[in-house]
């Protein structure tokens, strides 16, 4: 890890870049895949399984049988923790159910919204080298509740050709209807074109390595939309002298273990921490199965010392961070101050792990500096607002000339005219 010490202002745009590829290469990649399958439907996508995920496939739905018998194969202890999570993501996000109401703007003038599911959407739960079975609940939990009349998910198979028992589980306790097994590029591509077997849907969620993301936003400029551009996982972790060095090193290595693409960074005003952390990383380290990807990832990743906290609190707005731990003596002042983060973690016992899992937030979240502008997913996300509006005769008298005026500077006199033909009826009554 990479200790940079009292960065000037000016420095701090380079420090928070996060690592990334060839943008051009991966381009022209994505784009190649992305028509194949356009044009070839279920042919490219298994030929492009057998490339990327070595796996020969002869269809891509996971039948009723296989989720039958992943169901067996779930430890129960596992279920129990997947229903409990299910229950809290639930709980938080049927909170954030919409109640439309009825605004008189003017007598006779009512506007209203109504909140309606988006019909059809597509979920990518990425494989690789962890199954994200707790992704499948943060997007498929809201898709249900919001009333979305198909959810579809596609995720990467085995080299055997199976999907992840407790992915498949965590499905049917959250209520996705067609589960395909399609990873990466191809998977983007079925969901945003539609195939032989896989619907063509309105929106797609759900994160992804760099080729993902490239693949979302290419789709997004030919008629679906997407959630966000989610990417590599990060983590910001805000601690001054009180923070405990243990959890903070176990908080910057929970993010670094999900891939070498992956960035971790800590930013605090005690240079002791900076060096008790140092010596936790390395210790924890040696404990981790995922040793190695934790490692990459960490060459990617800072400890920086700043002055002090309007310093501390400065540069965290600016790099963004998709996942913010403040640990600090005086967290809740801080975070009132914070203003782009993805999702915040306040006090010593507040890990990113519980926003993975079982809090109840959800933890598909804006990465790349995208929270500045991006939301993480909630039930919002899965919905449109439809607005409507009544108007009787007394309330188009009372605006119908406002709207003539405005027409008429606009130059848009057939506009103005659908205004004043109602307003020469009302005359002759």
């Amino acid at each position: 890890m990479k200790i940079i010490k009292y960065p000037e202002r000016p420095e701090w745009a380079e420090i928070v870049k996060r690592p990334v590829l060839n943008v051009e290469a991966l381009r022209e990649t994505v784009k190649t895949v992305l028509d194949r399958v356009k044009e070839e439907g279920d042919k490219a996508v298994m030929e492009y399984e057998a490339l990327f995920d070595k796996v020969e496939l002869s269809s891509l739905e996971v039948s009723e049988g296989e989720r039958e018998e992943a169901e067996k194969l779930v430890p129960a202890d596992l279920k129990a923790a997947l229903e409990m999570a299910k229950e809290n993501i639930e709980t938080f996000h049927a909170a954030q159910r919409f109640t439309g109401k009825k605004i008189e703007t003017r007598p006779g003038v009512v506007c209203w919204q109504k909140a309606v599911g988006i019909e059809k959407v597509g979920l990518y739960i990425p494989g690789g080298t962890a199954p994200l079975f707790s992704t499948v609940l943060m997007l498929a939990v809201p898709a249900r509740l919001a009333g979305c009349k198909q959810i579809v998910l596609c995720t990467p198979p085995d080299r055997e050709g199976k999907v992840h028992p407790a992915i498949l589980y965590a499905a049917r306790l959250a209520g996705v209807h067609q589960i395909f097994k399609a990873g990466g590029v191809q998977a983007i591509g079925a969901m945003a074109y539609g195939t032989e077997s896989v619907p063509k849907v309105y929106k797609i969620f759900g994160p992804g390595n760099q080729y993902v993301v490239a693949a979302k936003q290419q789709v997004s400029l030919h008629g679906v939309a997407i959630d966000m551009p989610a990417g590599p996982s990060e983590v910001e972790v805000l601690a001054d002298k009180t923070a405990n060095p243990v959890f903070v090193a176990a908080d910057l290595l929970s993010q670094a273990e999900h891939g070498t693409d992956s960035q971790v960074m800590l930013v605090t005003t005690s240079e002791e921490l900076i060096r008790n952390v140092q010596k936790e990383v390395e210790r924890q380290l040696d404990l981790l199965p995922r040793k190695e990807l934790a490692s990459q990832s960490l060459e990617n990743s800072k400890l920086i010392l700043v002055r002090n906290r309007d310093e501390a609190i400065d540069l965290t707005n600016e790099y963004a961070p998709e996942h913010l731990i403040i640990e600090t003596a005086a967290y809740g002042e801080l975070a009132e101050r914070v203003v782009n983060a993805g999702s915040v973690f306040l006090g010593a016992y507040a890990p990113e792990s519980a926003g993975d899992y079982a809090s109840g937030t959800n933890h598909t979240l804006p990465t790349n500096g995208y929270a500045k502008a991006y939301s993480g997913v909630s039930l919002d996300s899965f919905i449109r607002k439809i607005t409507f509006q009544e108007i009787s005769p007394d309330g188009i008298g009372r605006i119908g000339t406002v709207i003539e005026r405005m027409a008429e500077n606009e130059k848009l006199d057939a506009h103005k005219r659908a205004v004043s033909v109602r307003l020469e009826s009302l005359k002759e009554r």
